[in-house]
């Protein structure tokens, strides 16, 4: 057990840790993870990559294994994973033109680029909205 929540410790910090009203963290994803299925994981998932993936593949097949808390909490633990995901890949397609008229930025330099657009004034609606969902406010 000790190992898996060094696993998840280290995937928490790795990951930004920024929080969004509309998804929820990463970390709060993992926490509910350990919390309800850390032994679960131990038991039937011992060596598996910590990959969402495939830690998500892991538990599936091994439904008869698992403890009722898991069965009933991994599933949405990997789905706020997923849908975090998805929104933070978006941020660039909803702010990619006030990067190139705020930042004079028109490449895609999305680390350099959402510095620039957290701290500017004149930022669409969209953007913000994107860069708020994705947990970067």
């Amino acid at each position: 057990m000790n190992h898996f929540r060094t696993m998840l410790f280290m995937l928490a910090i790795a990951v930004p840790s920024m929080a969004a009203a509309q998804t929820m963290r990463f970390e709060d994803s993992m926490a509910v993870l350990g919390e309800s299925c850390g032994k679960d994981i131990d038991d039937n998932c011992r060596g598996v990559n910590l990959d969402p993936g495939r830690m998500k593949d892991c538990l599936n097949r091994n439904q008869d294994g698992l403890s009722q808390k898991c069965k009933g909490d991994y599933p949405r633990a990997f789905d706020a994973l997923q849908k975090r995901l998805s929104v933070r890949a978006a941020v660039w397609k909803n702010c990619e033109n006030d990067a190139a008229k705020v930042c004079g930025e028109t490449e895609k330099q999305v680390g350099r680029n959402l510095q620039c657009l957290l701290t500017a004034q004149r930022v669409s609606v969209a953007c913000n909205q994107a860069i708020a969902a994705a947990g970067y406010r």
